[in-house]
């Protein structure tokens, strides 16, 4: 797996003659570039202020951040949904990638600021809108796409029942799937286009069901015990659990793509999947789910942000297989995309007994005793953007929040250029501190 990868060095304008607009502030050398970051800081301190850790569904309302006025895709759409693993297109970030990428974290932002997080509200653990005022409501009315899906999740662990009532809810609102259905986006496009959005945690249970880390079989896969494809516990039981009055997370999905292959079918159709943290998860298992479901089933595509690890090498390799593609955008100092359980050396054989688990710091029998178990071997899947805090001069003061932050990870794909110059100077997804809002959680 290819990713582009975010250091602060030097910007190599041999390398990248084609992006001398987009890149000019910056230098050949570490020393000039120092300068030019604190000469960004300071014309442009009118315009930011020190970031302060803020829940992505408290920004503004009000008009898209991302325009729809950029180039057409046309009949490159595939390549851009990732048909050929977004080769070229990463190192250095192509703009109209980029600007697809950021489209996609405004739908997750939607599910954030749509969400009610008030345990006091009668709603609490609902959506805040109708489902035909959800993207107005949330600054994306001129996006070309109509909400035509509530999805609701349910955890499959039960809390003490002294515990609370609203703290151990099980099912709660997790996004919504959104078809695009205006003429003009379409042309843009390539193709109609169906979006499902996820967001992250934020519920009492969904937190357990994060930490239940084990790595469990597939419904129905009937594959030897070394070639079973397995994901994280706690996440499967999110998708799949239902109750009396709630289907499951997956019922409802496969109920919404199904309608929509009957409708839209004959046209040129892709489904891309998006979400943050738990909804980058929630997005892998929906992508394997539909390929998996659906024989003849359109372009199906995952742009995750900030995702945990999902499952093994040989749930990647069926991933793969089923022609799914995944584009995860990772910032390096983010903890969550490091976990859970311990990743497969990628290097060694693509025989899982033979695999290494290699953990820096640990002895190498402690790392063979942890490797002999299948419980806790996971794998990266799809193509990486590699980001980091680091790179961006607005990002003064760092810590575990910040660098999970669904609006961080969109501030640093907006100033991404390349892996010899992370950060342009124009980018105009800038942080605000949140003044006298609110956080309501500290990690989605």
């Amino acid at each position: 797996m290819k990713g582009a990868i975010g250091m602060v060095k030097s910007c190599n304008l041999a390398g990248a003659s084609s992006l001398v607009g987009e890149i000019s502030h910056c230098t050949t050398s570490m020393k000039h570039r120092t300068k030019q970051l604190s000469h960004c800081n300071t014309s442009m301190k009118h315009r930011t202020r020190q970031l302060s850790v803020k829940g992505s569904w408290n920004s503004e309302s009000g008009q898209p951040r991302v325009t729809n006025h950029v180039a057409k895709l046309g009949q490159k759409w595939r390549e851009y949904q990732g048909i050929k693993n977004w080769e070229g297109l990463l190192d250095p970030l192509d703009d109209r990638l980029r600007h697809e990428i950021l489209r996609y974290g405004d739908f997750v932002e939607a599910a954030y600021r749509s969400f009610e997080f008030d345990t006091s509200s009668p709603d609490y653990a609902m959506c805040k809108y109708s489902q035909n005022s959800l993207l107005d409501r949330c600054g994306l009315g001129g996006s070309g796409y109509k909400v035509t899906k509530n999805l609701h999740a349910t955890c499959g662990v039960q809390l003490p029942s002294w515990i609370e009532r609203k703290a151990s809810v099980n099912s709660s609102w997790i996004g919504y799937v959104a078809v695009c259905n205006d003429e003009e986006e379409i042309a843009r496009l390539g193709r109609r286009d169906v979006v499902i959005a996820y967001r992250g945690t934020a519920t009492c249970l969904e937190w357990v069901e994060n930490l239940r880390a084990t790595l469990t079989s597939l419904p129905n896969d009937v594959a030897g015990e070394r070639k079973r494809a397995m994901v994280q516990k706690g996440f499967l039981s999110m998708y799949t659990t239902a109750t009396t009055t709630c289907p499951s997370l997956r019922d409802m999905v496969r109920e919404e793509i199904s309608r929509i292959i009957e409708t839209y079918g004959n046209e040129p159709l892709s489904v891309t999947i998006t979400g943050h943290s738990l909804g980058a998860a929630l997005a892998t298992l929906t992508a394997y789910d539909i390929t998996s479901k659906f024989k003849h089933s359109p372009m199906v595509t995952v742009v995750s942000f900030g995702g945990p690890r999902v499952g093994n090498r040989n749930f990647r390799s069926q991933l793969e297989n089923s022609g799914t593609r995944i584009l995860r955008i990772v910032n390096s100092t983010d903890v969550i995309t490091k976990v859970p359980g311990f990743l497969v050396d990628d290097s060694t054989s693509n025989d899982v007994s033979k695999s290494e688990v290699r953990v820096s710091g640990w002895p190498a029998w402690l790392q063979k005793r942890v490797g002999e178990s299948d419980w806790f071997r996971y794998a990266d899947v799809g193509e990486e953007l590699r980001l980091s805090s680091n790179a961006s001069p607005y990002l003064t003061r760092t810590n575990f929040a910040t660098c999970h932050d669904l609006k961080t990870y969109l501030h640093l794909v907006d100033g991404f250029v390349s892996s010899t110059c992370p950060f342009r100077s124009t980018a105009k997804r800038l942080l605000a501190g949140t003044k006298h809002e609110k956080q309501q959680i500290l990690v989605r």
